[in-house]
């Protein structure tokens, strides 16, 4: 019978089967981050997130080869260039809508922690990404829940808006006075307005105390000549 010892050392060595169990751990990490982003519809989701695990194992797993076999190079080489190269696609999953509101950081953060997850597999840090892998899906699966509510009730509110015509923008800046707010921020930008009339504007606003968001939009959307509010 083998011992714990025994089996720790032939699976931490590069052979088939340990190779076997690395990437199939990969394929199991990497489906259950990505089947979180896919049920949220993010850009990247289940395969994608399988692909990126299972390439930066094999990875890792091929340079604890070449450097076993050849008796040279550096061990860590290959798992730096993930690191760095992951950055690539992350940024291809970060989008900017048409009214400047960015999407997809969670996306690409997940994606350069996914490739982390499976270079620890690649050179047989099983526990480290197992539990990585687990805090990783609280984080994005858990977590985003608390995220919202916090962000939810702060008194900072960023927004697009559209109003009808420019004289409605003053009224508006008026209404905001007299209710306790203040305007730090605002920046004129192209109306998505299908018709492209009216003012289209990137405003923050700034509260004494603070209040749930979906209330200040709705007290927004009664002063004179709103079309359309969204927090960006």
């Amino acid at each position: 019978m083998w011992g714990l010892e025994v089996i720790s050392e032939y699976l931490s060595e590069v052979n088939v089967l340990s190779t076997f169990l690395r990437l199939a751990l990969a394929l199991l990490c990497g489906g259950v981050l990505g089947i979180e982003r896919g049920r949220k519809n993010r850009p990247a989701g289940f395969r994608t997130y399988m692909l990126v695990c299972v390439g930066a194992t094999l990875v890792m797993t091929t340079n604890q080869y070449m450097t076993a076999v050849y008796e040279t190079g550096d061990p860590a080489r290959l798992g730096a260039q993930v690191i760095s190269g992951i950055g690539f696609l992350g940024a291809g999953t970060i989008i900017v809508t048409g009214r400047n509101r960015v999407k997809g950081l969670t996306t690409a953060a997940g994606l350069w922690a996914d490739a982390c997850v499976g270079l620890a597999i690649g050179v047989g840090f099983y526990s480290g990404a197992i539990l990585g892998c687990a805090m990783i899906f609280v984080v994005m699966a858990v977590l985003h829940k608390l995220d919202d509510r916090v962000t939810a009730a702060t008194r900072v509110l960023s927004l697009y808006m559209e109003f009808k015509k420019m004289s409605d923008l003053g009224v508006f800046m008026d209404y905001v006075r007299n209710h306790e707010m203040k305007i730090s921020e605002i920046e004129m930008t192209k109306s998505n307005n299908v018709e492209d009339i009216g003012v289209a504007v990137l405003l923050t606003l700034r509260m004494k105390q603070k209040r749930p968001h979906t209330e200040i939009i709705q007290l927004l959307y009664e002063a004179g000549g709103v079309i359309y509010i969204e927090e960006i």
